[in-house]
């Protein structure tokens, strides 16, 4: 089978890694993740990331078929419908997108939410089939983090989301709504049952000031160094430290601009009469 070539932008503001997949036997790619840049206190956005996601593609003359998102992010809004607009492209995202959206919309009382994924161009299910060109790739049902969670499996390379971290920083956070860590670990035990040289692409990293941003790691690394989630740790031991952890974490400073942006498949709030868009944030909410 066909392995990936794979190009990676690391955003610092955010620490959210995109990926462009490429199709090595045809101009065909997928783009995975995208940013749309936010800058909360003045409620400005701005493409200066996915002006540059976009620039590479056009300059090698490739066609965009999936804008592939791992699951709706409370860290960054997406940008996959800008790009969509930009390169073509269907916006896609696991089909447990709905629980995610009846729980935050319900939240926030949004009217124009769907709660049923119709916002995305297409849902996956778990063990759904779709290609880029010649490559084959394959969904797969992470969940854990959130119920929605899902990674894009190919030979020799796994686009995982926030299921992992770099192996020095661990795991993602499962006290959002529908989050569980035992789902968690058993998710990433079937990550783990992947070859052991296949490369896992992550959608975030938080480097230390002694190494650069991490993009990729492979299996036997995670494996064997990640902090939280190495061979040996058992269930019931990861369960009880991820649940001590999320206890201390904070809410992600971007939570309910990206939420909201996010179950909407990317797309900003419609404006009011006076023409303006309107973010909520529900007090006492969590």
């Amino acid at each position: 089978m066909t392995r990936p070539e794979v190009q990676s932008w690391f955003d610092p503001p955010t620490g959210t890694v995109t990926h462009c997949i490429r199709d090595p036997a045809s101009r065909a790619c997928a783009v995975v993740d995208p940013v749309l840049d936010f800058d909360y206190p003045s409620g400005r956005t701005s493409h200066t990331s996915a002006e540059a996601v976009a620039r590479w593609i056009e300059a090698r003359g490739l066609a965009v078929v999936w804008l592939l998102e791992t699951h709706a992010h409370a860290d960054h809004l997406s940008a996959a419908p800008w790009l969509r607009e930009r390169l073509g492209g269907s916006i896609a995202i696991g089909n447990r997108i709905s629980d995610v959206q009846r729980a935050f919309a319900d939240m926030l009382e949004l009217s124009d939410v769907s709660r049923t994924g119709d916002e995305f161009d297409r849902l996956f299910a778990d063990g759904d089939a779709f290609s880029i060109g010649e490559l084959d790739g394959t969904v797969w049902h992470t969940p854990g983090h959130t119920p929605a969670c899902v990674s894009y499996v190919f030979e020799g390379a796994a686009f995982i989301g926030d299921t992992l971290f770099a192996p020095d920083f661990g795991s993602a956070r499962c006290d959002f709504p529908g989050g569980d860590a035992g789902t968690l670990y058993r998710s990433v035990q079937r990550i783990y049952r992947l070859p052991a040289d296949t490369r896992l692409y992550l959608c975030h990293d938080y480097p230390p000031a002694d190494r650069p941003p991490m993009t990729s790691v492979s299996v036997a690394e995670q494996r064997r160094a990640n902090v939280h989630l190495r061979d040996g740790i058992a269930e019931a031991e990861f369960v009880d430290m991820r649940r001590a952890r999320d206890r201390t974490l904070g809410m992600p400073q971007l939570l309910w601009p990206s939420i909201q942006v996010n179950i909407r498949a990317g797309r900003l709030p419609e404006p009011s009469r006076t023409g303006r868009r309107y973010l909520k944030v529900p007090l006492d909410a969590f």
